[in-house]
C-alpha cells in the first residue's frame, strides 16, 4: 500500500542555526499531532543534513538532501556525493527538480546518473517531474512528463522503481500567480500512475507515492488531497514555516 506522504523542500533558505530550529519546532509539532500514517520528510540544504538528522526523531520525521552529485567520488569541487549524503543520516534525496533542470541544465542523462548513485547508497528518491507554461498551453503536458518518467526512470528494475516517489510540479504554477486546479492535479497524477503501470505494473503502480508539487498550502491541501491519486506533497515556501507545514500534514492525515 502506497504511503502517504507530506515531503518539505526548504530549498536555498534558513542558516544552520535557523534551520535547526525549525527542525525542532516541526519535529514536536508531528509528535505531539501523532501523525504516524503520514510520512514525514524535510529536504534542507547539505550544511544542515547532518545536525538535523541527528536532532529529529527518525520515528517521527525523515530528513532528505536536495540533490547529488552524478559521480562516486573524485576531484568535482564544490559537489557533494550520494554516500556523503547517506553519511549524514539521510533517507531521502530530492532529484530532477524543476530548479535543477532550470538552472542548472539538468537532463534525463544526467538524472539517471544521479538516481542511480542515490540508489547505490541506499537512499530513497523523491524524483520530480512536470511542465512549463508553453507546454501546457501547447497540450503536450503528458507528452513531457511521460519522457520525464520514461528517459529518467524507466531503466530501473521493478525492485528498484520501489524506491521512487513521483512528485508532480506543474512549473506554470509555482510561484507564478497561477494556479492548477485538483482536477488537474488529479488528471496528471492518475496519467503518471497509468504510465507507470504500463511499464511495471498495477501493483507497482498502486504502491507508488505520487506528490503535488505545485504551491500546496494551508488553503488548497484539503482539496488536493481528496483526489484519489494525490498521495501527498512537495511542498516549497509552506515547509519554511512550522505552523503552515504542520497545517498541511494535519489535512493529509485526515484523507
Amino acid at each position: 500500500m502506497r504511503k502517504k506522504i507530506v515531503a518539505g523542500n526548504w530549498k536555498m533558505n534558513k542558516t544552520l542555526q535557523e534551520g535547526i530550529e525549525l527542525a525542532k519546532e516541526v519535529n514536536s509539532k508531528v509528535k505531539a499531532a501523532n501523525a504516524k500514517d503520514v510520512k514525514v520528510i524535510i529536504g534542507t540544504p547539505f550544511i544542515h543534513l547532518a545536525e538535523v538528522s541527528k536532532m529529529v526523531d527518525p520515528a517521527v520525521i525523515a530528513v532528505s538532501a536536495q540533490n547529488c552529485a552524478t559521480e562516486v567520488s573524485g576531484a568535482y569541487t564544490g559537489e557533494v556525493s550520494a554516500a556523503m549524503v547517506a553519511s549524514t543520516g539521510s533517507r531521502y534525496v530530492i532529484l530532477g527538480h524543476s530548479e535543477r533542470r532550470s538552472y542548472y541544465g539538468e537532463t534525463d542523462e544526467i538524472l539517471v546518473k544521479k538516481v542511480q548513485r542515490a540508489l547505490e547508497n541506499n537512499l530513497d528518491v523523491i524524483f520530480c517531474v512536470g511542465e512549463v507554461l508553453a507546454e501546457r498551453e501547447a497540450g503536450k503536458h503528458f507528452e513531457v512528463v511521460k519522457s520525464q518518467l520514461v528517459n529518467g526512470l524507466f531503466n530501473l528494475s521493478a525492485d528498484q522503481f520501489a524506491h521512487i516517489v513521483v512528485a508532480y510540479e506543474p512549473v506554470w504554477a509555482i510561484g507564478t500567480g497561477k494556479t492548477a486546479t485538483s482536477a488537474q492535479a488529479e488528471e496528471m497524477h492518475a496519467f503518471i500512475r497509468k504510465t507507470i503501470a504500463d511499464k511495471y505494473g498495477k501493483e507497482v503502480a498502486d504502491n507508488t507515492s505520487i506528490l503535488y508539487g505545485g504551491s500546496c498550502n494551508p488553503k488548497n491541501a484539503d482539496e488536493l488531497f481528496c483526489q484519489a491519486d494525490v498521495d501527498g506533497g512537495l511542498i516549497g515556501g509552506a515547509s519554511l514555516k512550522a505552523d503552515d507545514f504542520m497545517a498541511i500534514i494535519t489535512a493529509r492525515q485526515k484523507h
